[in-house]
């Protein structure tokens, strides 16, 4: 007779609400499962807080409407499943620029991550050397090669191209440099063309083409009220025990399950379950999977991570362009490099006080230690750099906040996608009742993590299906 299923998700960022809540949904019902989260929060990247009396996000501000791949993403079919769709709200402010020479430069359109599909649009941000993308008779890139974004678009449109467009636009996603991250992970519908396309222009063309869009289509979507209520609706509706504060220290095989070791050295718990979703970032993962599955931990425990501050400002009646915000090239010089002006951007936030709400983001990665600086210097560098690109003196903020997010961002160099695919095989050979998940593996983004939740979920049913539990 089988017995109850008891399934841990450790993790509780929206990777493993995603997947308890797939886990209730499609797990034979009566399935124990628990999520094991070591803060106090649910939620992980999203957090939505408050600040001079207003909501605003101090982690992740929006998701994608789209799957690059066509339908909906992964995120909208979250919010719908959870009855959230009519909250569902739109930018009122969709051009964003570059901080480029001391001045503000419309972001050029028909690029793609910043990388141009149309030479002569970018042509007053960068100049390009379109000599340099000829037709050498052969893809770009053999099958299954990976690169980095930074190593082809330089040889191809030379190195105004990168730093000052490709570079900003991956470095306001990732904190990482182009000539760092890997292509086929962070650009896959390019790099899918680039093995087909014998110029880089026709890549970009053909990537573009591939994923079509409306005129009019809203690229991005949030939740009024903020985002912190994805949050609290997953955690309800997956109907999951929950556990706040439970560090799992141990992950010890038990026959075809584990045993899990929870809480502080001196009293630990342990609970056995008959599998896991491991939703939590590489680096713990690798540890929890050294002694269980020394090789997995090898090979995913070699991703490195980026660490970011973000800084918002509340600001009396500024003089801001109507702009989304704008991005900053690391040549520049600048602590900042990405900021984004909230209350214009996004309509439902505008305060009939005058208050402005702008955020900052500051860290790239192997720069962290511009991040040591007490929070006040940051909140001060952040006020007299916005006021240098926007060439004018920025009133004194009336409440501001710092929000540090130390090892936040992966930064997948090439072949990433490879080695993940390797981890996986090994452990559906080995230990199949355990499933890796999150943006260490597939991907930043919500639609991304929410996706990678539910695969896991997906994995772990099969596997206890198949073991006749």
């Amino acid at each position: 007779m089988a017995t109850r299923w008891r399934v841990a998700v450790v993790g509780g960022g929206i990777t493993g609400l995603a997947a308890a809540l797939r886990l209730r949904d499609r797990a034979p019902e009566g399935t124990e499962i628990t999520v094991y989260e070591q803060s106090g929060a649910l939620g992980g990247k999203l957090r939505t807080g408050e600040l001079a009396g207003g909501p605003v996000e101090f982690g992740a501000e929006s998701f994608l409407m789209r799957d690059p791949v066509g339908g909906e993403s992964a995120a909208v079919t979250l919010v719908r499943r959870l009855g959230l769709a009519d909250r569902i709200v739109h930018p009122t402010v969709g051009q964003a620029a570059l901080a480029v020479d001391g001045g503000l430069r419309p972001i050029p359109g028909g690029t793609l991550v910043g990388v141009p599909g149309d030479l002569a649009k970018v042509a007053a941000v960068a100049r390009p050397t379109p000599a340099a993308d000829h037709d050498g008779g052969r893809p770009l890139l053999g099958p299954g090669e990976d690169v980095s974004v930074g190593a082809l678009v330089r040889a191809r449109f030379g190195d105004e191209v990168v730093d000052r467009l490709v570079d900003p636009m991956l470095g306001g996603v990732y904190a990482g440099r182009a000539d760092d991250l890997s292509l086929a992970t962070t650009m896959p519908a390019l790099a899918r063309a680039a093995r087909v396309e014998h110029t880089l222009l026709g890549a970009v063309r053909a990537a573009q083409a591939a994923t079509p869009r409306a005129p009019g289509e809203p690229v991005f979507g949030t939740l009024a009220g903020g985002l912190g209520t994805l949050v609290d609706a997953a955690a309800t509706a997956g109907e999951a025990t929950v556990r706040r504060n439970a560090a799992v220290r141990e992950l010890t095989p038990v026959g075809p399950g584990w045993r899990l070791t929870v809480g502080p050295t001196r009293d630990p718990e342990h609970v056995d379950v008959d599998a896991v979703v491991l939703a939590v970032p590489a680096r713990p993962a690798a540890r929890l999977l050294a002694g269980p599955a020394a090789e997995v931990a090898a090979q995913i425990g070699e991703l490195d991570y980026a660490s970011v501050a973000l800084v918002t400002l509340a600001l009396p009646e500024p003089a801001l362009p109507a702009l989304s915000g704008f991005l900053v090239p690391g040549t520049e010089g600048l602590l900042i490099k990405a900021s984004t002006f909230f209350t214009t951007k996004w309509g439902h936030l505008r305060r009939s006080d005058g208050l402005a709400l702008v955020r900052a983001s500051v860290g790239r990665y192997r720069d962290e230690a511009q991040l040591q600086r007490p929070d006040q210097d940051l909140a001060a560098t952040v006020h007299r750099e916005m006021s240098a690109v926007l060439d004018t003196p920025l009133p004194a903020p009336v409440d501001g906040h710092v929000q540090r997010w130390g090892g936040a961002l992966p930064q997948y160099t090439p072949g990433h996608l490879d080695r993940v695919a390797a981890a996986r095989a090994a452990l559906r050979a080995t230990r199949p009742t355990l499933a890796l998940a999150g943006a260490g593996y597939d991907g930043v983004g919500i639609p991304v993590c929410v996706r990678s939740g539910e695969t896991a979920a997906e994995e772990i049913i099969t596997a206890l299906e198949g073991s006749g539990r």
